[in-house]
């Protein structure tokens, strides 16, 4: 699809106001003039701020504020009343059903996926001391640890992330645990300390990537957002979120996926194959239940996937947290 490149055009670009909002919004902002100066395009770009409920309501867990799309119904209302032309996401914010009309225009290329710690002292999990307090605002993050490490205590903690680390310090955590992804963009890797691999912690579905999501009519803004599209990493997380929609979850309830690409033998996705991990597990961490399956077909692999774990009582521990 090509974009019309003879019309000047100020393109709004809505998000959340958080620092890490902001910044990759305006990461994607600078990649899109690279690509709008290449191809010839007259366009310039203009961030719109929205407030969220999720980010409204930080004195309750994510699971207990309940719905799907906490950081996202506002903004993607923004983009149905044309009030903004696209909208950046966090991928693992946002829910599987869109609404009518929108459509996600680009998956960028991901960044590091995996949960990580930031420790007051030590370089490991293994490291925290028996009944050491850790802080997560991710039910799927305490499930994982509590599985592994029965002793913590593992504690809700919202806010932005400069604020829960700053929590460390003031409310006595031992660690919390945070995506790498997030301090990636934000240029503050030298605060990890150790990150969770994916068999301790399966990441959130799309963690890692950004969602673009525009009007499904806008035809300049899908072509644009088509040259900014990362084939391999579409290609993942179309598995991982055909997971999320066999399953009926939120970003609320504990539930992960993370899929790898192994390319074709030509080294593109023609003949690629995807290995799925999903897990879904009980809120105090009892019991967790993994499945890892590889196929070529995103769609049918997240159903399989997801099946698979139903048939092991997966949709009984997400109806009785309320998934």
């Amino acid at each position: 699809m090509a974009a019309n490149n003879k019309e000047k055009r100020t393109i709004i670009v809505g998000t959340r106001q958080s620092a890490l909002a902001l910044t990759q919004t305006g990461q994607v902002i600078d990649e899109l003039k690279r690509i709008s100066e290449q191809h010839g395009f007259d366009y310039a770009f203009e961030i719109r701020k929205i407030v969220t409920k999720g980010d409204q309501i930080l004195d309750v867990t994510l699971s207990k504020v309940g719905g799907k799309g906490l950081f996202v119904k506002e903004i993607e209302q923004a983009l149905l009343d044309g009030e903004i032309d696209m909208a950046v996401h966090s991928m693992k914010d946002m829910p599987y059903e869109l609404p009518e009309g929108l459509m996600n225009g680009a998956v960028p290329k991901r960044v590091d996926p995996r949960d990580c710690l930031i420790m007051k002292q030590g370089g490991s999990l293994a490291d925290l001391p028996h009944g050491a307090k850790v802080g997560t605002s991710s039910l799927r993050r305490s499930c994982q640890l509590k599985n592994l490490r029965p002793d913590l205590v593992v504690e809700s903690i919202r806010g932005n992330i400069d604020s829960r680390i700053r929590k460390l310090e003031t409310e006595g955590y031992d660690a919390v645990v945070l995506a790498a992804a997030g301090l990636n963009r934000m240029g503050w890797e030298n605060r990890i300390s150790a990150f969770l691999p994916e068999d301790v912690s399966v990441p959130a579905v799309g963690q890692g990537a950004l969602g673009i999501e525009c009007r499904e009519n806008d035809e300049q803004i899908r072509g644009l957002l088509d040259l900014f599209n990362d084939g391999e990493t579409a290609y993942a997380v179309r598995a991982e979120r055909s997971f999320l929609g066999a399953l009926n979850g939120g970003c609320q309830i504990p539930i992960g996926a993370h899929a790898v690409v192994r390319k074709g033998a030509d080294g593109t996705l023609e003949g690629a194959e995807l290995t799925l991990t999903g897990i879904v597990g009980s809120a105090d961490g009892e019991v967790l239940l993994k499945e890892i399956k590889t196929g070529s077909d995103p769609e049918a692999l997240g159903k399989e996937v997801a099946a698979a774990l139903i048939a092991r009582g997966a949709d009984r521990i997400l109806a009785e947290i309320g998934g």
